[in-house]
């Protein structure tokens, strides 16, 4: 009978019927949730208030008050990474030009293979207006798969305080505004906003 319901339930992780986590350092994936993935609390003021973190030496993801999370993974070294940051940053910007997105969205980085001070002059050399954090020991970065950089992970609040992803993007994302589109989209924020509602 064991035997049975681990080749059944194996059977619907191979088909894809049955949401699962990253686990054993595989590739986040639509539909799928992250590992739990352990960050400091900011020294900055702002970026604390603005990811509605409350005192303390460290967080996780579910502790951002928004419904939606954006997560870029990126390396001070990637010249991608350095090359996307202007629209990453334009990203930010119309997110904060609109009541109910600025609301709702959140925005972090995590650099992989990035120490603070690395986190810190890249954050400083591009203007970098949200969160980064350092992954010095790519801790992160293996749980995640080892993904390339740029990688952007989209995560949303579900029923019951399920974070569940609904998008990922490997490299540029082109259009800044269809790329913010996509994210209304596919998180479903679209149909708050048609309500007129907020978090």
């Amino acid at each position: 009978m064991k035997k049975e319901l681990i080749f059944v339930t194996a059977l619907w992780i191979f088909l894809g019927l049955f949401p699962v986590s990253v686990l054993a350092g595989g590739h986040p994936e639509k539909g799928g949730t992250l590992p739990t993935i352990v960050l400091p609390v900011p020294e900055n003021d702002a970026h604390k208030a603005y990811l509605g973190l409350s005192e303390g030496k460290t967080f996780v993801l579910s502790d951002i008050k928004a419904k939606v999370l954006m997560v870029e993974i990126f390396s001070m070294y990637c010249p991608h990474c350095q090359v996307e940051a202007p629209a990453v940053n334009r990203l930010y910007r119309e997110i904060a030009a609109n009541p109910l997105l600025k609301q709702n969205i959140r925005m972090i980085g995590i650099g992989v293979g990035n120490s603070a001070f690395e986190v810190n002059t890249f954050r400083e050399k591009f203007a970098i207006p949200f969160p980064l954090f350092p992954d010095p020991d790519f801790k992160i970065h293996n749980a995640l798969g080892k993904v390339r950089t740029p990688f952007f992970i989209g995560i949303k609040r579900e029923n019951k305080g399920v974070e569940r992803i609904f998008l990922v993007q490997l490299g540029g994302f082109g259009s800044v505004g269809e790329f913010l589109q996509r994210i209304v989209q596919e998180s479903g924020l679209d149909e708050s906003m048609k309500k007129g509602e907020s978090r």
